[in-house]
Parts: C-alpha cells; sequence; structure tokens
C-alpha cells in the first residue's frame, strides 16, 4: 500500500505537524494531507500491528484534525478518520438485504474428506491438478460491508445468509475497517465484500479481567464477545472492545468503464490488502494439488495455539475465479471452496460433584462439575453425563480424572475416565431414588435408559415446561426466556402457562432492569402469541412424542384442540402418522383434567385452540408424503421440510405404507433400515432431494 518513499514523506510530515504550532487557517489548508496521515498510522497499528510513532502522538494529530474540522465544519468528509465515532444511540437494528447470499461452507474433518472434495473439484474442471488458495477460518462474527464510489455505505451481520441487521455504524468503530477505499482503481463502482470481525486473545483477556473487576461474569469466549459487542446499541462502547477485522472475499463486484483484471483469490487478498483492508495476505497460501494442502493443515493445526486470535480450522478455496465460476455452487454452499475442522479440543480434568436435573417431562439428567478448564478458548466446568447407564459404561466415578472434549468446538463431552489414577479417595456416584426438587419416587420403564420424576406439577418440571413453551420453534414469546421465567416463577407470578399471560407488567417496569421499552415489547409478544398456528400451541405443550411434524398432523385433523379431549386410543390412532407409542402420550395428555382445564383458561384468555385447515397449493408435490432421516449436510432439516411443503408435499413422522420418499443423510438409522422393507417408499439421498426440488421449480 505504502513504499519506503510514500512512508518516508508520511512520517516527515506527520513530524512537521507534531513539532509545529500550526493555527486553524494552516490545519485547513492541508486538511487533506493531515488526513491521510492519520489514515497511514491507523494502518499501521491497527492493520500491521507495527505502529512508527507513539499513542500520544497519535492522539495529538487526531487533536489537530478535530480542532480544524470545529473551525470550519463544511471540511468534514464523510471518510474523515473523526467521523467512525457515532453519537447517540441505535434505536434498532433494520434487516438489510445482501446483494448476495452468504452461504456456509461445506465442512471436512480429515484428509479423507480433502481427497474426496478435490475428486470431485478435478472432475468437475476437467484438470489433473488444481491450484488452491488456503487461509485460516477466522471463529469470530461474520460481516458484509458494502463500497459504493469507494466509500463504505453499509455493513451488516450474516443474519439467515439472505439478509442480516444493519450494523454499520458498530462497524465504523473498528478501525482495521477503512472508511473509504481506491476500488475505483479497478473500474469497480460497487462492491460488497465479506470478513469477520473478532478479538484477539490479549484483548478478550484484558477486557474479562475489566468485567471480573466490576464483580461481572467473564464472556465465555473471543467469538461471543465479538458478536455481542457488534449488536450494543451504543457505538462509542463498541470503539472501546479494541475489535478486529479480516476481510477475506469478493462477493459482489459491479464495475463501470475500464477494469483490472483480478484472476485470482489469492490476487484479490493482495488487492484489499493494498487498499488498507486486513486481508488473510500474510496468512494465507497458494498450494498446488491436494496433498501439499493436507500437509499444510495438519502443520498449521499444530500451531494454532500460537496465533493470537482463535481459529478453528482453515478454509480450502479453488484460486482461479474462472473455475470457481465453472464449478458453481449449490443451494447451501460453494463446489469450489470448503471448511477444514480441527480436531475437537481436549483436556483433562477432575470430577468434583454431580447435579442432577430435572427437565419439562421429568427425566433426570446427571450433570458432572468439574474442575473448570479451557478447552478451545472456552471455560468447561459442567458436562452432561446423560443418564445412570452412560456412568456405569464410562465408569466414572466422583474424583475421577477425566478426558473432556469439545465435539465440534462446541458441545462439552466426557471421552472417558482414568480408573489407572485412582488414589482410593473416590467414590461411586449414586443415583436418586427421588425427585431431588419435589423428592417424589423416580420411576423408570423397561424401554427407556432415563428415570423420570412422575409428577407433573413438580416446580421444575413446570418452569422447563413454560420455558419450552416461549421456545422460537413453539409459542416463540420474545423476551420471555429462561431467565425471565425463573424470575418471575421465584416472584410468584408464574406458576403455571396461563399465568404468562396475566403478568403485572406495571410491577415489572419498577424492576432493575426492565425498562418501559422492553416491558412494553414482551407485552406485545405476549399479546401476538395469542394468535399462533394451532400445531405450535400443540408443540408448545410439551406432549411427549409430539413434535412440530407430528403437531402439524394433529392440527389438520380436528376442528377444535379440545376435540382430543373425547377421542380414544382407537380413534387416535387412525389418524394420519400417529403410531401406538404417540396416541398413548396424546391419550394420557387429555385425559387428566387439569390438562383440560389449562386448555380452556388459555382459550379464555384468547389463545387460538381453532384449527384453520391449510388450503391446497396445488404445487407438483401435492399428495406425496416425505420423511427425513439422519444428518443433511447442505440443508436445515426444517428448510428441506418448508420445501416439500411449498411445493404441496406433507412431512410424516414415522415410516409407514403412507410414505412415499424417505430423504437420507449421514447416519440414517433404523427409519432406512425399515423403508427397505417397504417396496412403494423411494429412498432418495440429499443431492437427489435437492434435484427433485430444482426440477419442480424450474
Amino acid at each position: 500500500m505504502f513504499d519506503r518513499e510514500d512512508i518516508k514523506n508520511i512520517q516527515n510530515k506527520s513530524k512537521s505537524f507534531l513539532e509545529t504550532s500550526h493555527n486553524d487557517q494552516f490545519l485547513i489548508e492541508h486538511i487533506d494531507k493531515l488526513r491521510d496521515c492519520i489514515r497511514f498510522h491507523e494502518h499501521r497499528y491497527y492493520v500491521m500491528n507495527d505502529p512508527l510513532i507513539a499513542d500520544a502522538e497519535y492522539d495529538k494529530l487526531y487533536k489537530l484534525l478535530e480542532k480544524a474540522e470545529a473551525a470550519d465544519p463544511s471540511i468534514i468528509t464523510v471518510d474523515s478518520p473523526t467521523q467512525r465515532v457515532g453519537a447517540g444511540f441505535t434505536k434498532q437494528f433494520n434487516t438489510t438485504q445482501h446483494l448476495v447470499p452468504m452461504l456456509s461452507l461445506e465442512n471436512s474433518y480429515d484428509a479423507e474428506d480433502l481427497l474426496d472434495w478435490d475428486r470431485k473439484a478435478r472432475e468437475l474442471s476437467g484438470l489433473d491438478e488444481l491450484s488452491y488458495c488456503v487461509e485460516p477460518k477466522f471463529d469470530g462474527a461474520s460481516i458484509s460491508l458494502v463500497y459504493e464510489n469507494d466509500l463504505f455505505t453499509r455493513g451488516a451481520t450474516r443474519g439467515d445468509g439472505v439478509a442480516g441487521e444493519d450494523i454499520t455504524l458498530n462497524l465504523k468503530q473498528i478501525k482495521s475497517i477503512p472508511l473509504s477505499a481506491p476500488f475505483s482503481k479497478y473500474g469497480i463502482q460497487q462492491v460488497e465484500i465479506r470478513g469477520e470481525v473478532l478479538m484477539n486473545k490479549k484483548s478478550f483477556q484484558n477486557f474479562n479481567e475489566g468485567l471480573i473487576e466490576q464483580n461481572l461474569p467473564p464472556l465465555a469466549n473471543p467469538r461471543n464477545a465479538a458478536s455481542g459487542s457488534l449488536r450494543i446499541k451504543d457505538a462509542s462502547i463498541v470503539a472501546k472492545r479494541n475489535l478486529e477485522a479480516f476481510i477475506y472475499h469478493l462477493a459482489y463486484v459491479h464495475t463501470e468503464g475500464a477494469t483490472k483484471e483480478i484472476p485470482s483469490h489469492s490476487k484479490s487478498l493482495e488487492m484489499l490488502w493494498e487498499m488498507g483492508f486486513r486481508s488473510p495476505m500474510q496468512e494465507m497460501k497458494v498450494l498446488q494439488g491436494i496433498q501439499a494442502v493436507i500437509d499444510f493443515c495438519k502443520a498449521y493445526e499444530e500451531k494454532r495455539d500460537e496465533l493470537p486470535y482463535e481459529i478453528d480450522g482453515l478454509v480450502i478455496k479453488v484460486n482461479q475465479f474462472s473455475l470457481q465460476e465453472k464449478l458453481g455452487m449449490t443451494t447451501h454452499h460453494p463446489r469450489w471452496a470448503i471448511a477444514y475442522k480441527f480436531k475437537a479440543r481436549q483436556a483433562t480434568s477432575k470430577l468434583m460433584q454431580v447435579e442432577f436435573q430435572v427437565g419439562r417431562t421429568g427425566s433426570i439428567t446427571p450433570v458432572a462439575k468439574i474442575q473448570p478448564v479451557p478447552i478451545g478458548g472456552v471455560t468447561v466446568a459442567s458436562i452432561s453425563l446423560h443418564n445412570q447407564d452412560f456412568i456405569h459404561e464410562k465408569d466414572i466415578q466422583l474424583g475421577d480424572t477425566l478426558l473432556v472434549e469439545r465435539a465440534g468446538d462446541v458441545i462439552p463431552y466426557i471421552v472417558k475416565s482414568f480408573p489407572e489414577l485412582r488414589t482410593g479417595a473416590e467414590k461411586k456416584i449414586d443415583f436418586p431414588t427421588a425427585c431431588p426438587v419435589c423428592h417424589t419416587t423416580l420411576i423408570k420403564t423397561e424401554e427407556e435408559a432415563v428415570w423420570r420424576c412422575p409428577n407433573d406439577q413438580c416446580a421444575a418440571q413446570v418452569v422447563e415446561r413454560m420455558i419450552h413453551f416461549t421456545s422460537k420453534d413453539a409459542m416463540d414469546i420474545r423476551g420471555l426466556g429462561d431467565a425471565n421465567i425463573r424470575k418471575f416463577h421465584e416472584l410468584g407470578w408464574l406458576k403455571n402457562i396461563p399465568s404468562m399471560y396475566k403478568l403485572p407488567f406495571d410491577t415489572i417496569k419498577t424492576m432493575e432492569g426492565f425498562g418501559a421499552k422492553s416491558v412494553s415489547n414482551l407485552q406485545e409478544a405476549i399479546e401476538k402469541s395469542k394468535q399462533q398456528p394451532l400445531y405450535r400451541l400443540i408443540n408448545a405443550l410439551g406432549i411427549r412424542y409430539v413434535g412440530e411434524t407430528t403437531a402439524k398432523t394433529i392440527a389438520q385433523s380436528v376442528d377444535h384442540l379440545l376435540d382430543l379431549s373425547k377421542l380414544d386410543l382407537e380413534s387416535l390412532q387412525k389418524m394420519e402418522d400417529v403410531g401406538v407409542k404417540v396416541a398413548e402420550s396424546i391419550y394420557q395428555y387429555f385425559s387428566k383434567k387439569e390438562n383440560v382445564e389449562m386448555l380452556k383458561e388459555l382459550e379464555s384468555l384468547g389463545l387460538q385452540l381453532n384449527s384453520i385447515k391449510q388450503q391446497s397449493t396445488g404445487g407438483k408435490l401435492e399428495g406425496k408424503t416425505f420423511l427425513f432421516t439422519g444428518t443433511l449436510n447442505q440443508l436445515k432439516r426444517s428448510q428441506a421440510e418448508e420445501m416439500v411443503e411449498a411445493n404441496g408435499g406433507k412431512i410424516q413422522s414415522g415410516v409407514s405404507s403412507k410414505l412415499d420418499y424417505l430423504i437420507v443423510g449421514e447416519d440414517a438409522g433404523s427409519k432406512l433400515e425399515k423403508a427397505k422393507k417397504i417396496a412403494s417408499i423411494q429412498i432418495l439421498d440429499e443431492a437427489a432431494f435437492i434435484e427433485m426440488i430444482t426440477t419442480v421449480n424450474g
């Protein structure tokens, strides 16, 4: 970006501004040179991490700029360094469409995955060997930036990939993001670029130490710190978070007039670096052939702890843009790129105690409390032990040394215990015979591995049912989450589900942490939930074995929810997609007088218990039934099901002769085996399903 002569001239000019007393008129006449000096020193400090002046000297230059612009506000430009800090607060983050969808990446976990991906890429390209660009997979918050006529005009979160939240003002506080960049030198009039905002390890440590000094709980990891910071409504606070941004992808380019060709991804990273962005130009490596990539990945993983920031893998991209275009993309990810995920992080720790938690259906889950241990940037202190059988199979005792893993760098898991390290002081884990909350005797059926509390009125179950009731896939009552439900329950305001619709909002407004606006939003969300369709209410009730798909089927089978209380087991089993186990669970639920009375009360409070029948869409899949099993790689299960329903198809919850298509993902189990025995069921993999949907929509 700057050659040796440029650096020498800017340094001399900076020295002149610092050492000579200038009046306002002189500063105004030389304002562009002063701004150039400040931008240069910001780049050296925030992008290159190699400052050429002291912090106090930079502050003095900045004060001179502020002085000149205050003397003559007409000289202020939108890309002046002083324009980063926004005044006031952002009332809300509006949703904004990305110019190009932000697709996910296909994941790989070992050399075999990379070899298979390389084979497919070579087959599609028609080449025997490909050139790849490899760069870190930064563990932060994804962002999209738009520049128009060289000026930064809009920044957004990833959101759902199609649209994100507009966080332009907050992104302007990150000094490694230029407010202007010379894209016009390349004939680019508008561009959308992608990157990752993160907090480096040192800044994260300092930030957490500051929280601890204020008697506040520290944050779990740098990723959460970065992501949370971007959604703070006071931009001046964001400016103090020491966030950084790596920019690594040209997503959309609109050119005008003569253009300079950018032939490859690696060249685009060089271009971004030359423009002043912190691209991974210094970290990336261009390699020939997949074996060189595999060797590089293995070597890089060994030094990940030496890096100043957290990464969870590497991203491998076909380097030439012409080949990227030829390979194309699926609806979920580009075929020319793949993420190589590092092995799950492991560490050893000691089991100090076991707590037994009660779920909404009464299930008792043992939770291991271990000596806090950092794994992959997160401090792990609690791990689920799942059930009594898991404890026995892993031979886990109190006081044991355990091998702990964060599977996929997310979920802590106990890999094994070390009996050979026992000292004799360890103790057997005694599973309770009574509920730890209501003290009712626990029960366990032969077909289940879990012990349950049979008392529906157990306080722990009541709270967990209310938490489930408000969840996103149920009644979606935003603002009434886990913490608030527990707080309001302790205060005696929430005793059951109907009490959610009777909260004392005037009293809540007076409580610390509840402003008038947040209480108004909560009240609005609760009122809005009354109009949710019947299937959501059925799902929200938390009836065992009744998930969203079965709830939709039930909602279409009745005119009113309380009709279910009039049906016997045989009638329930006649419903489409309802088997013996589901029918028994529904029957038991509606046989209880207190549940029927609760539903009547909900109806009196304004909730929708009538079924609004789904009208036929006339889609090309009308009359066809689908079921998904296993793990889908390209689509989320909910996305795939929505595609079916949007085209007139129906989702089944189990395998039967009524099923037309079983879509099979990875690790498909008993449903696949059962479907193989029914000749009328067509079994498709995910790729074939996507092709079917594409053809239908074509």
